[in-house]
């Protein structure tokens, strides 16, 4: 059997959850969560919330959802901007 790679997703999850003085079972009370396991998850960089559920996060550890998960809106941002670029440059909605 091969051995799975699991690319883990970086995130701050953890540290704000901390500075808001809560521990897991806490948040996933709040949250609607049935158990502490998507909290685990999530904070392991083993999955990513849902956009519903991230802006839950957000508002709970009061902050935006970008510092939540850094480096994926870093990753988005240049990717966004990249095609922007380049849609600029070969002109706005030209279609046949």
């Amino acid at each position: 059997m091969r051995k799975q790679i699991i690319k883990r997703i970086p995130n701050l999850l953890r540290r704000y959850r901390k500075a808001r003085g809560l521990n897991q079972k806490q948040a996933a009370r709040i949250l609607g969560l049935r158990s502490t396991s998507m909290i685990s998850r999530w904070e392991r960089g083993l999955g990513l919330p849902s956009s519903w559920n991230i802006f839950k996060l957000a508002v709970l550890y009061r902050t935006m959802a970008d510092p939540l998960f850094p480096n994926a809106t870093r990753l988005v941002r240049s990717d966004l901007l990249r095609r922007e670029e380049e849609i600029r440059r070969t002109g706005w909605g030209k279609h046949p």
